[in-house]
């Protein structure tokens, strides 16, 4: 990716690492890499983890839904409601995306992860990686004071994970992803409930904090 729409999105220049793991932005190379995943497969088909059920969409579909999905996150991008998608890689290889949505940030200074992980890279601990190394960094380097996460009752691998990074309950709800109710657990994650592992280095800080409103 040339440094110079990095500089322009600064999003696009955090870069996280622990271990075998590093998020990065999702830039144009990283997004074809994360299609590639995503028509290899990210759950059985008679099962919906997302409230929005996108990967229903046709192989025809489902690449410029993708795209659509990628671009419009630059698009939209604003201090009031912003969201930070990270390309995830295992030992090099992309596995997947992990990310954190906001809504008036600046005010309420806390956000909800999501994120999805290929079928033939779970099981793995990897998904463990991800969200533990995300919440290290907002707690961190974003000034976060909270962070809540949602998965449906019948998703005990997402449950799982956060059970082990130290969220509690914090409610229920409801939504249809495909015309059918589903109940959703929601999380809550203080940080001094948080279950840290390895220490992470990051990269390009200074400018998102700036990006976001945090340092003027």
């Amino acid at each position: 990716m040339d440094p110079r729409l990095a500089e322009i999105f600064p999003p696009l220049g955090i870069r996280i690492t622990c271990g075998p793991l590093e998020l990065r932005g999702i830039g144009d190379t990283e997004v074809l890499a994360l299609l590639d995943v995503v028509r290899g497969g990210i759950h059985q088909p008679d099962r919906m983890p997302f409230c929005f059920p996108w990967t229903d969409a046709s192989a025809d579909d489902l690449p410029i839904n993708y795209i659509q999905w990628w671009s419009r996150g630059i698009a939209t991008w604003n201090k009031d409601a912003w969201s930070l998608d990270l390309c995830a890689l295992w030992e090099g290889e992309v596995v997947g995306v992990q990310g954190v949505a906001t809504q008036d940030f600046l005010t309420f200074r806390f956000g909800e992860t999501g994120s999805w992980l290929g079928q033939r890279f779970q099981r793995r601990g990897i998904g463990f990686a991800m969200r533990q190394a995300l919440c290290a960094f907002l707690f961190d380097h974003l000034d976060f004071e909270f962070i809540t996460s949602a998965a449906f009752t019948d998703n005990p691998a997402s449950l799982r994970v956060s059970e082990k990074l130290g969220y509690r309950d914090n409610g229920i709800s409801w939504s249809k992803p495909r015309g059918t109710r589903a109940v959703t657990r929601r999380l809550l994650l203080l940080p001094e409930d948080f279950v840290r592992g390895e220490p992470i280095a990051v990269e390009g800080v200074p400018a998102l904090r700036r990006f976001i409103g945090l340092d003027r």
